[in-house]
């Protein structure tokens, strides 16, 4: 665990691929699994990159050792947002790509997250955005906290890291209130849309990026048996779906001097005041 300011950082961000929110989501009717073809990275993962990168920028980057490791869990396109993520400035990528874990749950995915937190090596902070923009659950972070043994520092609307301790302070909102909750390294932090403003990738970082390594990694790679993952090892299941029905014309109000009060008794037979 890394508890000097001169000792560089080893940050783990995770990132997702998921359907792009500017078109229609789908579920595959035959697997009952969303339909990825049109995805991007996870809006929410933008802070969460920009988040580890501030921090290890702010103890001199990588010419002073600090390392930002961009990782994803996914099907072969999946690569594509740990890409995204070294144009913003990440060093390295992984890439955990294996069949065997399509169908994961939120339990599944944090145990084949944390087994390729573990690969990854000396890891003093895991960054996660809030949640993912495809599943919302928001329970990942905390899940790999327990299972890294880690300290849990979740849902940050600010990060303040203050490196001769060694120590994150973040400030969590609750409506009109605040908390805030410090914790030592090695830790698992999680963002807001409020943490920050993410960076967009500039043309040299986008060069830069073609010469980062990403490495893919399989679940036996991990030692990850098939029974602990996928389908098998998820408590939860999508038992059977239906397409949405087709939205109906609806009902036109024409203003004929009196279309405030057929508005109010449209709102009021459908129980919406």
């Amino acid at each position: 665990m890394s508890d000097a300011s001169s000792t560089p950082l080893n940050i783990l961000v995770l990132v997702k691929h998921v359907p792009d929110a500017q078109f229609d989501r789908h579920i595959d009717l035959d697997t009952l699994r969303i339909d990825r073809s049109e995805s991007i990275l996870s809006e929410l993962d933008e802070y969460a990159v920009e988040a580890a990168l501030a921090i290890a920028e702010d103890r001199g980057g990588p010419k002073a050792g600090n390392q930002v490791i961009a990782a994803t869990m996914g099907g072969p396109k999946a690569v594509a947002s740990v890409k995204k993520a070294l144009q913003m400035g990440a060093t390295s990528g992984l890439h955990l790509n294996d069949e065997a874990l399509a169908g994961s749950d939120a339990v599944a995915t944090a145990k084949a997250l944390a087994a390729l937190i573990k690969y990854a090596g000396d890891i003093d902070l895991v960054v996660t955005g809030m949640a993912s923009t495809d599943a919302e659950t928001g329970i990942v972070p905390a899940q790999l906290a327990e299972l890294l043994g880690f300290a849990a520092l979740t849902n940050a609307s600010n990060v303040d890291f203050d490196s001769a301790a060694g120590t994150l302070s973040i400030t969590r909102d609750h409506g009109a209130d605040s908390l805030t909750l410090r914790g030592s390294l090695p830790a698992v932090l999680s963002v807001t849309d409020q943490a920050n403003e993410p960076r967009y990738p500039n043309f040299r970082g986008i060069m830069a990026a073609k010469k980062k390594k990403v490495e893919e990694v399989s679940a036996a790679d991990l030692g990850l048996d098939a029974s602990s993952v996928g389908p098998a090892g998820s408590p939860t299941r999508v038992l059977s779906a239906n397409a949405r029905p087709a939205r109906g014309a609806g009902t036109v109000i024409t203003d004929n001097g009196q279309a405030g009060i057929a508005l109010v008794d449209y709102l009021a037979e459908q129980k919406l005041i």
